[in-house]
């Protein structure tokens, strides 16, 4: 049920983003495993309209905020108001109380907004004058960012990094594929077609799934081997924490399901390691004027490190 389902929300946001299966692909294994995810693009790629098509897809309810410089930290997690009828404070629920959560260019508002985002994304709740208030579940934040060096554009902190399960990037659409969009919303938008495929508890189901697969302890050892290569490399300053070891071995899961087995093998791990590991690693400066990309650097350690023969 779960790999026909899978195949049919990917053709659905296929109606949508036109060539684009292989980053589709990735960001429902990220939805299955529980994680969040970071889009860094160009303007005008598909970003937003990827986030739309996916909570029509998984039948979520869906809010966005488009960060700007004043965007307020209550804008995101909510505010009190006081009621004169009952003489207590009365909660405004902000923008995260939802389950498809699109951050619309975060890297364009304040530290004090984007940490307020923090504690929703890692502990799936948020604070208001000192009360605790739960976020609906499952909740899943995609957040969309410029490229470092547009107009108004901030690096995100590490901390912040971290808790974004992978980071991905849509890219250009060739010519066939262009023309191709252009057909499509000649006359109408294909999002007003788009069909719920499954809903929140077909999702729950498969992300309960999950922890069935079965990863032996030769594949949780490369995984870590790969990991703490990211840590010993003379290129790299900053490695892969332990939180991104078990977010590889989570999309390694999410990754098994959509290749039809219950059961994680090293091909899982190599073609999901640079999307989790690649915005965790902070390079050394030296390594940055030489040009090296972290991507590149991490297929690389995936040259060095020698996966286990499963037999």
């Amino acid at each position: 049920m779960v790999v026909e389902k899978s195949g049919q929300i990917i053709r659905e946001i296929g109606k949508v983003l036109v060539g684009k299966e292989a980053v589709v692909e990735k960001v429902l294994m990220t939805i299955y495993a529980g994680g969040h995810i970071l889009l860094e693009d160009a303007p005008g790629v598909g970003k937003t309209t990827m986030a739309l098509a996916f909570s029509k897809a998984l039948g979520l309810e869906y809010k966005r905020v488009q960060f700007t410089p004043d965007t307020l930290p209550s804008d995101i997690i909510g505010f009190s108001t006081y009621d004169r009828e009952t003489g207590s404070l009365v909660y405004r629920s902000g923008a995260v109380m939802c389950h498809l959560f699109l951050g619309d260019e975060i890297n364009r508002t304040s530290a004090k907004t984007q940490s307020a985002l923090l504690e929703a994304m890692e502990e799936r709740n948020v604070t208001v004058d000192g009360v605790t208030h739960k976020l609906p579940y499952p909740f899943i934040c995609i957040a969309t960012q410029n490229p470092l060096g547009f107009a108004g554009t901030q690096r995100l902190p590490e901390s912040q990094l971290d808790r974004f399960m992978v980071r991905l990037s849509i890219g250009y659409p060739n010519t066939e594929e262009q023309i191709q969009i252009l057909q499509r919303k000649m006359y109408q938008d294909p999002l007003e077609n788009m069909q719920k495929i499954i809903d929140r508890d077909d999702l729950l189901e498969i992300q309960n799934y999950l922890t069935f697969i079965t990863v032996t302890k030769e594949i949780l050892r490369y995984m870590t081997l790969l990991c703490e290569a990211t840590r010993s490399d003379s290129r790299i300053e900053l490695g892969v924490s332990p939180r991104g070891v078990i977010a590889l071995l989570k999309m390694a899961r999410a990754c098994a399901i959509l290749r039809r087995r219950d059961f994680v093998i090293p091909e899982d791990v190599q073609e999901v390691f640079t999307d989790v590991c690649a915005h965790r690693i902070v390079l050394k400066p030296q390594a940055k004027i030489e040009g090296i990309k972290e991507e590149a650097l991490l297929k690389n350690l995936l040259q060095e490190v020698e996966p286990p023969a499963l037999g």
